[in-house]
């Protein structure tokens, strides 16, 4: 009996050795490649480097669902008067709203409106968010859906039409300023395709011409 548990502890033994020995074959996990965070910031195009004007956009249903929520939730915001809720969607996207660093969105737009305690600028987003669209930069970590189209289209192929649509947005003092640099360079507000809300900016950023 002692030696045939002998003989097994031994078997047991060999087999273990040999397993220990077996090389074994492993693969490496390799997440996806990320990309990173869109990097739309509201920038202008050069006056000559706009290339063709893209497509003029007004039907909202286009929209990927991501982009149209965020859309409507900015715009509840803006309509509402709710400074704080909108600067809270401002602060959660990290949205970009000022080119000089500044922190508090609500504080921001109030420094900038004080005679409406800010909400001049909702209304100037509202009216902007409620113009046709273009989808700018497809396939670039650029891409984004951007409001208004002027800020893509050629200021001078403007019809009347649109022109009547433009002096709902700006001045006619902007206007002429505007046609001098070569583009549109008032409030632009622009959601990347994951609905994330890139930009709600006006001018021009200290390295543009």
């Amino acid at each position: 009996m002692l030696a045939r548990l002998g003989f097994a502890f031994l078997v047991l033994a060999l087999m273990a050795g040999a397993s220990a020995q077996t090389p074994v074959r492993t693969e490496t996990f390799r997440p996806p490649q990320s990309f990173g965070k869109f990097k739309a910031d509201g920038r202008l195009i050069p006056p000559g480097a706009q290339g063709n004007a893209p497509e003029i956009i007004a039907d909202l249903s286009l929209l990927p669902a991501a982009v149209a929520r965020t859309r409507d939730r900015i715009l509840a915001a803006a309509r509402s008067g709710n400074l704080q809720g909108l600067a809270a969607i401002v602060q959660a996207d990290e949205t970009t709203f000022s080119r000089l660093g500044e922190r508090d969105p609500a504080a921001f737009w109030r420094a900038n409106y004080p005679d409406s305690e800010g909400l001049e600028a909702l209304s100037i987003l509202t009216t902007i968010l409620e113009t046709p669209f273009v989808h700018a930069d497809r396939g670039t970590q650029q891409e984004v859906y951007l409001w208004p189209y002027f800020a893509r289209v050629p200021l001078k192929t403007l019809s009347r039409e649109q022109n009547v649509a433009l002096f709902k947005i700006v001045t006619g003092g902007d206007y002429k300023d505007m046609l001098a640099f070569g583009t549109y360079a008032f409030f632009r507000a622009g959601i990347s395709p994951d609905g994330t809300w890139q930009f709600f900016v006006t001018g021009r950023q200290p390295s543009e011409p």
